[in-house]
């Protein structure tokens, strides 16, 4: 029974095959038969966990003969894409995305190498390992071990009795528990066992993993220094092997499975323990059971357990196990609630001290919410859903535009109308400037309507402003849609929906590429650009009180404060400009969901870390009437967490770094979907439900609840209900309201302002703000009034650039490069910014304004910030530096060099020589050939190592 253990010497053709049936056997077999050039083949299975070989071995070393041709095939374990690569060689397989796809790469076996998968974030996720030339036979042996004896006999700690002998069982995980089959009948057909001798337990396989219990062995004597067991099954807090110290009941180690079936051994440095008396006891508590209605229960809720065995110096295994590279996931989170009515569902929230939730609305009256906006009424127009997720032909959209009014303040929307109806695909709106806007994929609609009488109606059919949105993926549309601080119409677009926006009839060379980020439309002119690009799936989008957007994602990390210009990173795909070389990373210091298995495992798991990776809606509180602790803090809902996150950004840098405080609220409920929130003129909160439970998108609308929806409104005890109606204000009352501390004031006032055009009153009102109100929240809300109403020239903003306030100084330069036009007056006094200016801030948003101009105009300004050591550290500079400076070398690429050497930005020298590499040209050569010689009798630091050996490889030498 021993043999089982030993490793067999394998000469011509080493297998290390992953998830493979014998017909894949037979197939690669047939492969090295019928090639010739193959000398040495391995097969592993693709997960995000890692590659797998068929003894279990997570990312095995691979190992050949120089000079072997070798093929490495991969077959998908999952779902997702994957490839397989090596790093020094540049090999790469093609992409598989579905569960059974197979790719490889051949090769001839030269050097060692790094074997990974290429798919962004998934080599970081553990998908790498190691490929070695190695010299002589390529074969491993390992010790025998020996049973643990007790009275003279060994004891059956490897169950080859076929009995539970030496063994107690309790609960019902281990009434039946041992198999000699592989795979057993309680394991799918598919699944690899790999146990030793005749017999392996298992606490209930696939078959029966929602049974639970405990099994433990009789005490025995430590008799040597090492031990070994086989185990598999649910990488689980609560699936797991204790060997405990008799007597005190000390557990001394303790492993899980990782998630796989395959037994492979785990080795126990017992030195600690010799003759003293120890037993082992497995553990089942986790039953696996979903009570998320739609997840399948988790066939991993079970431990497989062989042959304990001890050894006199410590055993090596290729395939063994270590209990610290296991990723272990947390118990499941509870679930106390699901499908409940609108009023159970507000009573079972849990909310903190001082705050009351009330169901305003609720099926049938409101159905499928999927955004919503405030008008200056305090009135609620919301969109129902009905054609997600599939657009309906021309002329058959379902969705409509609601208004709901409380009309006493008790929290109950008793006030509906029906504004519009017939709509396809509607995920964004806003209200304003003459109408309703309406984000409609494909198209950016308008409705032209006043919004401000009793009964606002069409004042004539929707218009469609852009068209040329995708919809390759309905729930990545465009959508959160905000009056930016600038006049802007903002919105979030996701990035599995391809877009190329443009106005109706523009060839493509008018049009602008979008597949994730955030855009801007201006609601006069017209123009539509990208603001920033990158991130996943964003649905939430809100600005701070000093006019900064801040997006929440999906998937990836998931908050990000967003910059004019900036690049993301990205959950797929590539940035537009192929020579970003790297991209903006996240603005928190932490995620919401736990683990190291990817976001993905943590849902459901995650409820001490925020719920999980998926986020919607994102409101920044602005209001006046709640706890002075939650003022400019962040809150998103998180979807598989069923709670409302609750984020806290500070000043870090040019930008911020958002930090974690308690979540905010539990719904306490599954199927719960807020998808946004949003304050209102007494400080109170709305939120939309979308209620469903199916929380992932899925394109089968069969999947989606289609009667259901809820809207609530959360308070303070502080919270005051007002009636209002900006409509009616007078422009002096709306100039004030840009002072008043509830900035839905601000906003609606602004806006208001920006419809009613320039005003010589208006314009003298706000510059009296900008100059003498000490805020400079409030100096900002007047800049930002006196820009959309067209109140301040060009001339009063360079003279801003003085401001001893950087965010006035920031926001100057943002609204000169307004129109990517600059003067060169505020040109030579943005240069000595650059130079002098003590402010981070600043010099992020001269960046900014940079990437908007000509190149050819950038050489100054860019000269200066390349050089600001005390910026190399920051979150945001060294990147959007790059961005700016990059396009340069296309201009003058000798000047682009000069100013890339002395540079004091990380990477910004090396990203350079890439980009010259680039142009291709002779003369581009030329000048990589001069620089290596400088570089060469300069210095031998490790950045001028880098440096040559980039440019040898740009040069292909």
């Amino acid at each position: 029974m021993y043999l089982s253990r030993l490793l067999i010497p394998i000469f011509s053709v080493l297998f290390a095959f992953a998830g493979t049936t014998s017909k894949d056997y037979s197939a690669v077999l047939k492969s090295t038969i019928d090639t010739a050039k193959i000398d040495r083949e391995y097969a592993l299975e693709a997960t995000m966990l890692g590659y797998f070989a068929k003894d279990g071995a997570r990312n095995p070393t691979l190992k050949a003969n120089k000079g072997d041709r070798v093929r490495i095939t991969i077959t998908d374990g999952e779902l997702m894409t994957h490839d397989i690569a090596l790093e020094k060689m540049g090999l790469k397989s093609k992409s598989i995305n579905e569960k059974g796809a197979t790719a490889s790469i051949t090769f001839t076996a030269d050097k060692s190498d790094t074997y990974f998968c290429t798919v962004p974030g998934h080599r970081a996720a553990g998908m790498v390992g190691q490929f070695e030339v190695v010299e002589g036979a390529i074969s491993t042996v390992t010790l025998v071990g020996q049973l643990p004896m007790k009275k003279g006999q060994p004891v059956n700690l490897n169950f080859e009795t076929g009995t539970l002998k030496d063994w107690t069982a309790t609960g019902d995980a281990f009434t039946s528990p041992i198999f000699g089959n592989d795979p057993s009948p309680v394991h799918e057909k598919d699944m690899h066992i790999g146990f030793s001798g005749s017999h392996f337990l298992s606490s209930g396989g696939v078959t029966n993993a929602k049974l639970t219990g405990t099994l433990t062995s009789v005490p025995f004597t430590v008799t040597q220094p090492f031990a070994s067991f086989l185990v598999s099954g649910g990488a689980l807090q609560d699936t797991r092997v204790e060997l405990v110290q008799a007597g005190t009941d000390k557990v001394i180690f303790h492993s899980t499975g990782q998630g796989r079936a395959t037994l492979q051994p785990v080795v126990v440095d017992l030195k600690p323990y010799m003759n003293q008396a120890i037993f082992i006891r497995i553990v089942d508590n986790e039953t696996g059971i979903s009570q998320i209605p739609y997840i399948p229960n988790d066939k991993w809720a079970h431990i497989n357990f062989d042959d304990f065995q001890f050894y006199p110096t410590r055993p090596t295994f290729p395939n063994e196990l270590k209990p610290a590279d296991i990723i272990i996931l947390p118990p499941l989170d509870p679930v106390l609630h699901a499908g409940l009515s609108g009023t159970e569902a507000a009573n079972v929230m849990t909310l903190p001290k001082g705050f009351t939730i009330t169901l305003a609305a609720s099926e049938p009256d409101v159905v499928r919410p999927i955004c919503f906006t405030f008008d200056p009424r305090g009135r609620l127009w919301v969109v129902e859903g009905h054609t997600y997720p599939i657009p309906a032909p021309e002329g058959q959209g379902k969705d409509r535009v609601l208004i709901f009014d409380d009309t006493n303040g008790d929290g109950t929307l008793d006030k509906r109308k029906v504004f519009a109806e017939g709509l396809n695909l509607v995920s964004g709106i806003e209200v304003g400037m003459g109408g309703v806007w309406l984000g409609a994929a494909p198209n950016l609609l308008f409705i032209p309507a006043d919004i401000n009488v009793d009964t606002p109606t069409p004042a004539g059919p929707p218009q469609i402003l852009l068209d040329g949105w995708g919809t390759q993926d309905t729930h990545e549309v465009l959508n959160s849609f905000r009056w930016g601080p600038d006049g802007w119409l903002y919105g979030t677009h996701g990035v599995f929906t391809h877009s190329n926006v443009g106005k109706p009839g523009a060839p493509d060379s008018e049009r602008t590429k979008l597949n994730a980020g955030v855009w801007r439309f201006h609601p006069t002119t017209h123009q539509f650009e990208l603001f920033a690009e990158g991130t996943s799936n964003p649905w939430g989008l809100d600005f701070n009180d000093y006019g900064h957007a801040f997006i929440t994602a999906c998937v990836i990390p998931h908050m990000y404060n967003m910059i004019q210009g900036g690049r993301y990173f990205r959950q797929g795909g590539k940035h537009f400009n192929p020579y970003t070389y790297d991209d903006l990373k996240t603005h928190a210091d932490h995620v919401h969901w736990l683990g190291e298995r990817g976001p993905h495992a943590g849902n459901f798991r995650s409820a001490s870390a925020g719920g999980g990776h998926a986020h919607s809606g994102a409101m920044i509180y602005l209001g006046n009437s709640w706890p002075k602790e939650y003022r400019n803090d962040i809150f998103m809902n998180n979807i598989n967490g069923a709670r409302l996150n609750h984020d806290h950004p500070v000043r870090a840098g040019s930008g911020y770094m958002v930090t974690h405080r308690p979540d905010f609220l539990a719904m306490n409920d599954s199927w719960s979907q807020w998808l946004n929130m949003k304050y209102d003129p007494s400080g109170s909160v709305w939120a939309i439900d979308w209620y469903d439970k199916n929380q992932c998108h899925s394109p089968n609308p069969d999947v989606h609840d289609k009667t259901m929806g809820r809207i609530f409104k959360i308070t303070h005890s502080t919270d005051k209900w007002v009636q209002v109606d900006l409509a009616k204000a007078s422009d002096k009352e709306l100039v004030n309201y840009q002072l008043h501390p509830n900035e839905w004031y601000v906003r609606q006032a602004r806006t208001m302002l920006q419809e009613r055009g320039p005003n010589n009153k208006v314009h003298k009102a706000l510059k009296d703000i900008l100059t003498k109100n000490p805020d400079v929240t409030r100096k900002l809300r007047a800049l930002w009034a006196l820009h959309v109403t067209k109140g301040i020239s060009k001339k009063e903003l360079t003279d801003l650039l003085s401001h001893e306030n950087d965010y006035i100084r920031s926001w100057a330069i943002q609204l000169l490069a307004e129109d990517k036009t600059i003067s060169p007056e505020a040109m030579k006094q943005m240069a000595t910014l650059a130079k002098t200016d003590n402010s981070a801030m600043v010099r992020l948003y001269l960046t900014s304004a940079m990437l908007r101009l000509p190149p050819n105009q950038r050489w100054d300004v860019m000269d200066a910030l390349v050089q600001k050591s005390e910026d190399k550290e920051d979150h945001n500079l060294p990147l959007m530096v790059w961005y700016a400076t990059e396009p340069l070398a296309t201009v003058d690429a000798k000047r682009a060099l000069q100013l890339a050497e002395k540079a004091k930005m990380p990477k910004l020298l090396p990203y350079t020589v890439q980009r010259i590499g680039a142009i291709g040209t002779d003369e581009s050569k030329k000048l990589l050939k001069e620089l290596n010689d400088r570089v060469g009798k300069r210095d031998h630091s490790p950045e001028t190592h880098e440096v040559q050996m980039l440019i040898a490889k740009v040069l292909g030498e």
